[in-house]
């Protein structure tokens, strides 16, 4: 019997339109723009300035603090200014926009496409490596993978779990990238096993990607110690507590971070990128990313330089459909509508979806008819229909303990709500102000 988390979940529509399309890369751009804001924590400082010459790979922002990560370039050129551009939150965010010209690589990057199996790094020099990398959270949370390798004091893992779930419908990048990549994603297991000192990794992949499954299966014979476990498809299984407890039966506590019950998570493409930066000496400055929607003409999985307006990507998919009524970054479960499409690829750009006029708009809000179906879905065991009028009525110390703050955001009460009330969103605005108060008592 498949394994799979024990509290909520649904079954959205797959939609996996890009499934097996093979990954493309994006012509180069005539101008990147590169946000210094691209994971949670501190923005970058500059370090460049207008008119200096980059590379490809060249440091261009430093990190301020641990909680952060490095920016390289992602082109070769000239920069242009440092202004602030839009990004996928919607915000004016500072940025290097670099024009570009050619597209000559840092020499200390190797380019080949040699598997490089051994690595004599020490744990210390493995971390300091992906640090310097400014490798993130590739299945969109970006948290910078340096502290995720780095426990507090008295808290040691003793298990790696690879996250190959992609659980949200339509996006098949990291699919893909199994496919196409699963040798390096092997080595990249390796070396995080290395850096947090484990002895056994297990890789997590949803039974709707069977042929990944087969290929992975047939791999890890070669990689003792790491094994490949089959998931039945629940969403949102790819979210880290719900990838555990279907795992190891382990459950976090609220509050609490996976450490605190041994484990270890890391998405399936942060693992690609700790293989290249550890392996290869290149930097996170690509990723793929998966471009579709029911009316696209070209559903497909993109290798892109960060900086490339979204626009390019949408052309390559065949450009925007007629009765496009809303612009998606990431899935249509966690992602973003997008103000225009000029906004730039970031690290933790998973996906566009591109939504056709007649599912793009909410239907009528109703009354709640109280038939529990947030609360039977909710993977968190909250009550988002209480957490929604504790924040429309902004009753903050009854929120907090009916903690909403271990909401995931996931969206599946709003989605299996049948008065099509927006619980997600009131609850993202009460987790906002909770946090807040937190914040605000502790210091």
């Amino acid at each position: 019997m498949l394994k799979t988390f024990r509290i909520g979940g649904i079954h959205p529509a797959e939609n996996k339109l890009s499934a097996g399309k093979k990954i493309e890369n994006a012509a180069l751009p005539a101008q990147v723009m590169i946000p210094l804001a691209q994971h949670i924590g501190a923005p970058c400082q500059p370090i460049v300035k207008k008119g200096d010459k980059v590379k490809v790979g060249t440091l261009i922002g430093k990190s301020v603090g641990f909680v952060s990560a490095n920016i390289h370039s992602s082109v070769s050129g000239t920069v242009n200014k440092i202004d602030k551009v839009t990004d996928v939150s919607g915000y004016k965010r500072d940025a290097v926009i670099i024009d570009v010209d050619g597209d000559e690589w840092e020499p200390t990057i190797d380019r080949s496409d040699t598997l490089k199996r051994e690595c004599r790094l020490s744990s210390k020099e493995i971390v300091e490596k992906i640090a310097g990398a400014g490798i993130v959270g590739m299945g969109g949370a970006t948290f910078p993978t340096h502290v995720k390798l780095t426990p507090p004091p008295g808290l040691k893992a003793n298990i790696l779990i690879i996250n190959g779930v992609e659980c949200e419908p339509y996006l098949t990048s990291d699919h893909e990238l199994m496919l196409e990549k699963a040798e390096e994603i092997f080595v990249g297991t390796e070396i995080l096993m290395k850096a947090i000192d484990v002895k056994k990794a297990v890789i997590g992949i949803e039974n709707n990607k069977k042929d990944a499954i087969a290929r992975f299966a047939e791999i890890s014979k070669s990689y003792p110690g790491i094994e490949v476990q089959p998931l039945k498809v629940k969403y949102p299984q790819g979210g880290e507590k719900q990838l555990i407890d279907a795992i190891t039966g382990r459950q976090v506590p609220g509050g609490a971070l996976p450490i605190s019950v041994g484990a270890i998570v890391q998405n399936v493409g942060t693992t690609f990128a700790v293989y290249e930066a550890v392996q290869k000496n290149k930097p996170l400055f690509e990723r793929i990313v998966t471009v579709t929607g029911k009316e696209v003409k070209n559903p497909c999985n993109v290798r892109a330089r960060i900086g490339t307006p979204f626009k390019n990507l949408i052309d390559i998919a065949g450009g925007l459909p007629g009765d496009t009524g809303k612009v998606i970054s990431g899935g249509p479960m966690m992602g973003k509508a997008l103000p225009d499409i000029d906004i730039p690829v970031a690290k933790g750009s998973s996906g566009i979806l591109i939504i056709p006029s007649s599912e793009a708009k909410r239907k009528a809000m109703k009354d709640c008819i109280r038939c529990a179906k947030c609360v039977n879905v909710c993977p968190m065991g909250l009550n988002p229909t209480l957490l929604m009028d504790l924040t429309e009525f902004q009753i903050w110390d009854r929120a907090e303990k009916q903690k909403i703050t271990d909401c995931i955001e996931c969206g599946s009460c709003s989605y299996t709500c049948p008065a099509n009330r927006p619980l997600l969103d009131y609850i993202r605005l009460g987790k906002g102000k909770v946090t807040g108060i937190v914040r605000a008592r502790k210091n």
